[in-house]
Parts: structure tokens; C-alpha cells; sequence
């Protein structure tokens, strides 16, 4: 035991800087596998303590008009009801904000669907004016218990009693409206009722959809939510983060694990005499293979335990999304497990590797096999043959340049395992390079990932149609004005609702981003998001039907849009063609198109000052901004990648110095300077580089599409946003990986190429 350590403490004397780099990469690895399960717990988690707590509905119904909703309780497999609650929708302002609402008359605290208070008290019947704000609402009013709300273009007012968590979907400004708890004497004009349906077997929520839209008549059902979309919502951007960063953990783990395999193959492949020297004073196969085993191990694991105690420590500290999600991952039930298994997984992976390459080692003989006197097998490869083709043509290539290219590609399996192990990391960079891109193109090209609005304008009755474009359409800054309705429609089947939505005109199209197919400029034609044809289990050239109320619509979808917004669950078309199944359909809603530099922000306070309380105006929600996070995360990715990279690389390096030692001599005699010399070992690492890199770059791309587009396409968002690196980026990435090695790779070849020759020929020996 002394000896080994004796042993392992000289190899770790000689190899600190890659045994430090070990322990970075572990430590990196094991931090990004452990924020990602944070992320999956912070993602899922909050969602369901609040339906679990609150005994959440798993379907809600908004009816309009009459409907006999008592009738639904008797349904199968329905467990309990909540309601029906009469609803109001109107628009309140506080501090500024105004959102649009749904004010829900509830006479008493439900047993179904129950909002957790967070902060003041429940309704009070002695307090007519009080009310109830689900949180996600009262932030974005910035409103607390105490504070008052109006009602614009009205007399009234509301008090906010009390905040709370709800399990039903969430306020989206311009999407999705608020939701207000408010006593039935605060709903004076109710314009539907809404009822919740808690099943027995949640798996049976489509079933249910369609049994309780068949008892009230599809005429009488406005709109559906089940409990599978609140919680997707509730999940969001969360959910992506933890996958990206599951991903590229686990792509660096395994990236790490093969360096590890490589260095540990190249400094057997160097220490053959020392080994047979170990094993011919009495140590045993098994030994020297724990003597690599440990020292790696040991690397592993003090990474490991450093990521671990940081993550412990520190990550709830993080600003942003990733220390909130670490904070709430603490305090689950299986955060003391994770934060075990996480890093002992990673290790055991490590030492699994460890002791494969480690196993070779110990099957060294004790006595060393002398080597071939010729030089190495394998014939000259087509590259080097034809540049020493061009050479004898007098182009006259230095030598330098046609030795190392030689060098580098003689042994070819050899060549190609580590070509392999250093495009891994180089690999997953691209992709990261890929992901990166993509979230900028949603900020600065917008329109091309269907953003194309970035305003949305709702006016009150108080404003025709004919007064809000005008409006509008002489506000600075504003380049178009669309006009046009979202509405809610039952599928076929009666199993969920979808929007359908109707902007633009014949004359005045909006402009869609289209993925697939052609715009829509048809009778009955529309253009479809991936979520809506997932869903109908239809494609591109289908006809659809729909309804709306009692009224069918039947759309040919001739093209697939890119749709970000309600999972993808949209059909559009155009106000003219909606107007043609109703006459009397008037715009409920605008979308404006800013010019070049209009301040979004601005515009809106420009346009809410001008409407004189008339208009809500709320930016576009893009979703690259709940992503903003992932941007620091590919940034730490990408440098745990080019640690483990800079591994293999020196690996490599260290490999082709040692291996040239035995042709130092036979160079020097034929007449090459130790500057040449070092010219071929820099040569050799350089093409191997370049051939890693381009390895990297060739695979790295269409895999970075692939992968985007398919969590494009499985978000309902569609495939076709995806987008390349520019030319520039790529060419910096390619240079300097290949520059990087070079540049590595002269020190340690000049210091070989002035060996003396007393060093050379002990180490052929």
C-alpha cells in the first residue's frame, strides 16, 4: 500500500494540471446534473402541492347562456363538483395596470377547487366590495390586500381582501384572463357561469370532456380547461431548463467519462516500463489496477462533493429562476436522496470507465515486449501521399508539414478514437452555439418565429370599431393594424376547446410565419400551429370542423404555422372568412405591428394615454423571455465543454510528444532543427484538431436542429425554429479550437525537440 501511494502521489506530482482539470469538469458535470433536477422538481412540484392541497378540478366548464349544469354531478366517474359560479369578464386597473379579469360570484369557500390564501383573509359577506386575487394577477397588478381596484369606463371599485394559489390556469396578459374570487352582489352582469369536475380517475379527463359537452349541448359550452393544460403551464419554462440542462449534463458526463478513458489509455501506452517494473518487484494485476482506479476515483470524487456542497450551499443564493427552483427543490421530500444519488451516479460512471481503460494496465507483462525497429504500421494516407506528391511536382511543402500530417494519421484506429473523444465536447458546443442562436433570433427577428405583433389592443364598448383603428392607425410608430377575434371552439369529438382566430383581411393579410404549406388566401382556408394538428391528429390539406356556441365551422389548413402562443392549439384565418359563417362578427381585438425602433412600451402608455381609458394594450408576450436564464446556463455548459475538451487535447498532446521521442534522433540525423522537429508535433496536433473540429461542426449542426425543432414540434410551438450559427461565430469557433491546439502543443514539443540525446535514448529504451 505504501508503494502504490508512493506511486500515485509521483503520478499526481507530474499530471497536476489534468488531474485539477478532472476535478473542475467532475465538479461542473455534477453541478449542472443537480440544477437540473432542481429545475424538474421546481417545474412540477409547486403545481401539484396546489392541486393536491386545494383538491383541484380536473376539467372546468364555461357555459353561456342556460344549461343545466346540475345534471353533470351524476355523470361516471365524476367525484365532486365545484359550482356553477356565475362570471363576470371586465377590466380592472391598479397603480397604472389594467388587466382583464374574470370576476367568479362565490358565495362560500369552495370544497372543490379551494384557493390557498397567501396573504389577508376570505370574502367577507360584510364587505360587498371585497375580493379575492388569484398571486400571478396581483403581481402583475402590484396589488396587496388593502388596495383598490377600479373598473375603467365605470363607477365602480373593488377591495382586495386577500391573495391566493389556484391550480387553474394562470393570468397571461393579452391571453388568458385573471382570475377574481368576488362575492355574487360584486357580479352585476354575469355573462356565463363556470363548473368544476373533480373525477375519480384523472386518466378518464377526455372522457369526461365529451360526456359532460354531450349533457349541456355543445351550443352551451364556451370554453375547456382540464388539469393535463394548467399544469403544462404551470410547468413551463421550468421544465426546458431542466432538460437542456439534464442534456448537456448528461453529454458531459459521458464526454468526461471518455477523456478519462483516454488519458488513462496514454499514460499506460507512456508508463509501459514502469508498470512491468511495478509487476516484476511482486505487485499483482489487480493492484496496479487499483492504483489507477483510486487516483481517478479520488479525482472524481472530490469534484463531485465540491459540486454537491456548493449546490447545498450557495444555490439557493443564485438570482433568477435557478436559485428560486433550488430553494423550493430543498425543501421537497426527495431532495436529501437526489443530492446523493446525483453525484455518486456520476462517479460510479467515472470509475466504471476508469476501470476499463485501468484494466489494460494490468495486463502488462513484467517483462516489456520489445517494439518493431521499422516504423509504424499503416500506409501512408491519402492526404500525406498526395502532398508529398505535390512536393515532388515542386511546390516543395516543408517537411514539417507532410511528417506531421503523416503522424497524425498513420495509426489509424488510434487516430480515430481520439478524433472521436475530442469532437464529443466540441459536438455538444455547437449544439449549445445552436440553442444560443435560436433564443436571440426570438429576440431580435421576432416575426419570423410568429411574433410578428407586438402589441395587442382591446377596446371597450365606449369605441367603434371604425374610432379604435383610427386611433391607432395615427399613433407614431405604429406600422399596421390587424384586426380581428380569438374565440374559443369545441373539437371534433367535443374532447377540448382550441382557439380560433381570425386577424387581418383579404386585402390586408396578417402576416403568419409559415413552416409548412401556403398562406391563407382562400375561401375556408386556415393555417394551423403543431399543437392543433397534434391534437386533431390531422396534417396540412385536411379540412376541419369546429364549434363555436351552436354554430359549425368547417377550415381546409393549407399551411402549419409557427404558433408560440396556448401550446399551438390555434387555427387562423382571416376576419373576412369568419365574417362569412357571421355577418355581424365585429373585431374584439387588434394586433399592431411596430416600425423599425418604435419602443414597444412607449407605444403602449402612448396609445393608453390617448384611448382616455378606452383601450388595454399589453406587449406581446415573447417566449424567449422566460429563457432568458438558459443564456447563463449554455454559457457555464459551454466551459465545462471546453474543460473536457482541453483534457483530451492535452491528452493527445502528451501522447504524440512521448510517442515522438523514439524518432527524435532519426530526425536530427537527417538533418532536421529542433524547430522543425517541434513543427511536426505541432502539425500532427493541429490536423488532429482541425479533423475533430470539423467532425464536431459536421454533425454538430443537424443535430442541434433536430433536437430544437423536436422539443419545437413536442411544445406545440412546430418545428422550423431552429436556426444556425452565423458564418462568423462558426469560423471563431472552428479557428480557435485549431489555433488553441496548436498553440498548446508548442511548449511541450519544443521542450521534447531539445531533449539531449543521453533523455532520448533512455526513453526509446
Amino acid at each position: 500500500m505504501r508503494a502504490t501511494l508512493r506511486w500515485a502521489h509521483s503520478d499526481l506530482r507530474t499530471h497536476r494540471g489534468e488531474a485539477l482539470f478532472i476535478v473542475l469538469a467532475t465538479a461542473g458535470i455534477v453541478a449542472s446534473l443537480l440544477l437540473a433536477t432542481a429545475l424538474f422538481g421546481y417545474a412540477t412540484n409547486p403545481w401539484q402541492r396546489i392541486f393536491t392541497q386545494s383538491r383541484g378540478a380536473h376539467v372546468w366548464l364555461h357555459t353561456v347562456g342556460p344549461a343545466d349544469t346540475a345534471r353533470l354531478s351524476a355523470l361516471d366517474g365524476v367525484e365532486s363538483v365545484a359550482g356553477p359560479y356565475a362570471t363576470e369578464s371586465v377590466t380592472v386597473s391598479s397603480r397604472g395596470t389594467r388587466a382583464t379579469v374574470e370576476l367568479r360570484a362565490t358565495p362560500s369557500r369552495p370544497s372543490v377547487g379551494r384557493p390557498l390564501l397567501t396573504s389577508g383573509h376570505w370574502l367577507d359577506p360584510r364587505r360587498p366590495d371585497g375580493v379575492v386575487l388569484e398571486n400571478r394577477l396581483a403581481r402583475a397588478l402590484l396589488a396587496e390586500p388593502g388596495d383598490t381596484l377600479t373598473l375603467p369606463g365605470t363607477t365602480r371599485a373593488l377591495t382586495v381582501v386577500g391573495t391566493a394559489d389556484s391550480a387553474e390556469p394562470r393570468y397571461r396578459p393579452g391571453e388568458q384572463p385573471g382570475l377574481v374570487w368576488a362575492p355574487p352582489s360584486a357580479v352585476r352582469d354575469p355573462g356565463g357561469r363556470v363548473i368544476g369536475l373533480r373525477l375519480k380517475d384523472p386518466g378518464d379527463t377526455d372522457y369526461a370532456v365529451q360526456r359532460a359537452v354531450t349533457v349541456l349541448g355543445a351550443g352551451a359550452v364556451g370554453e375547456v380547461s382540464t388539469w393535463q393544460q394548467a399544469r403544462a403551464e404551470a410547468q413551463g419554462d421550468n421544465r426546458l431548463l431542466g432538460q437542456v440542462l439534464g442534456l448537456f449534463g448528461l453529454g458531459a458526463l459521458l464526454a468526461a467519462g471518455f477523456a478519462v478513458h483516454g488519458a488513462i489509455a496514454t499514460r499506460i501506452r507512456g508508463h509501459l516500463r514502469d508498470i512491468s517494473v511495478l509487476k516484476a518487484i511482486g505487485f499483482t494485476p489487480g493492484q496496479v489496477v487499483r492504483i489507477f482506479l483510486l487516483q481517478h476515483v479520488a479525482y472524481a470524487l472530490l469534484g463531485a462533493v465540491a459540486a454537491a456542497l456548493l449546490t447545498q450551499a450557495l444555490g439557493a443564493g443564485v438570482p433568477g429562476r435557478l436559485g428560486d427552483a433550488v430553494g423550493v427543490w430543498q425543501g421537497l421530500p426527495g431532495h436529501t436522496v437526489s443530492l446523493l444519488a446525483v453525484p455518486v451516479g456520476a462517479v460510479l460512471f467515472i470509475g466504471a470507465v476508469t476501470g476499463l481503460a485501468a484494466w489494460r494496465a494490468g495486463r502488462v507483462p513484467p517483462v516489456p515486449v520489445p517494439g518493431g525497429t521499422g516504423a509504424p504500421g499503416g500506409r501512408l494516407p491519402g492526404v500525406a501521399r498526395r502532398a508529398l506528391g505535390l512536393r515532388l511536382l515542386g511546390l516543395r511543402l516543408p517537411p514539417a508539414l507532410v511528417l506531421g500530417s503523416h503522424k497524425a494519421f498513420t495509426r489509424r484506429p488510434r487516430t480515430l478514437a481520439t478524433v472521436g473523444r475530442l469532437a464529443l465536447p466540441l459536438l455538444l458546443i455547437v449544439v449549445a452555439m445552436s440553442a444560443w442562436t435560436t433564443i436571440d433570433r426570438f429576440h431580435t427577428s421576432p416575426e419570423r418565429l410568429g411574433l410578428p405583433a407586438a402589441l395587442t389592443v382591446r377596446a371597450d364598448r365606449g369605441l367603434s370599431d371604425t374610432a379604435t383603428r383610427a386611433l391607432l392607425e395615427h399613433e407614431n410608430g405604429v406600422r399596421a393594424v390587424y384586426p380581428g377575434v380569438e374565440v374559443a371552439a369545441l373539437v371534433p369529438g367535443q374532447t377540448a376547446t382550441i382557439a380560433l382566430r381570425g386577424l387581418g383581411t383579404h386585402d390586408d393579410p396578417y402576416p403568419y410565419a409559415l413552416a409548412e404549406g401556403r398562406p391563407a388566401d382562400g375561401p375556408d382556408e386556415a393555417v394551423a400551429g403543431q399543437g392543433l394538428l397534434d391534437l386533431l391528429d390531422v396534417r396540412v390539406g385536411d379540412w376541419v370542423r369546429m364549434t363555436v356556441g351552436d354554430q359549425p365551422q368547417i377550415l381546409h389548413i393549407v399551411g402549419r404555422s409557427i404558433e408560440p402562443e396556448n401550446a399551438g392549439r390555434v387555427i387562423s384565418t382571416s376576419l373576412d372568412t369568419l365574417r362569412e359563417n357571421d355577418p355581424r362578427l365585429a373585431p374584439t381585438l387588434y394586433q399592431l405591428r411596430l416600425g423599425p425602433g418604435a419602443d414597444p412600451h412607449q407605444v403602449a402608455a402612448a396609445l393608453a394615454t390617448a384611448g382616455h381609458g378606452h383601450l388595454d394594450v399589453h406587449t406581446v408576450t415573447n417566449p424567449a423571455d422566460g429563457l432568458s436564464p438558459l443564456r447563463a446556463v449554455i454559457a457555464g455548459l459551454i466551459c465545462v465543454l471546453a474543460l473536457i475538451g482541453l483534457i483530451e487535447l492535452l491528452t493527445a498532446i502528451g501522447g504524440t510528444v512521448r510517442e515522438g521521442e523514439r524518432d527524435l534522433l532519426a530526425l536530427k540525423a537527417i538533418g532536421l532543427s529542433p524547430r522543425q522537429v517541434t513543427a511536426i508535433t505541432v502539425t500532427s496536433t493541429t490536423c488532429t484538431a482541425a479533423a475533430a473540429t470539423a467532425t464536431a461542426t459536421a454533425l454538430g449542426l443537424p443535430l442541434s436542429h433536430w433536437l430544437i425543432n423536436t422539443q419545437g414540434r413536442t411544445s406545440g410551438i412546430g418545428a422550423g425554429i431552429a436556426t444556425t450559427p452565423s458564418p462568423a461565430l462558426l469560423t471563431l469557433f472552428i479557428t480557435a479550437a485549431i489555433a488553441g491546439a496548436a498553440a498548446l502543443s508548442t511548449l511541450p514539443a519544443t521542450r521534447a525537440a531539445h531533449h539531449r540525446s543521453a533523455d532520448t535514448l533512455s526513453a526509446v529504451a
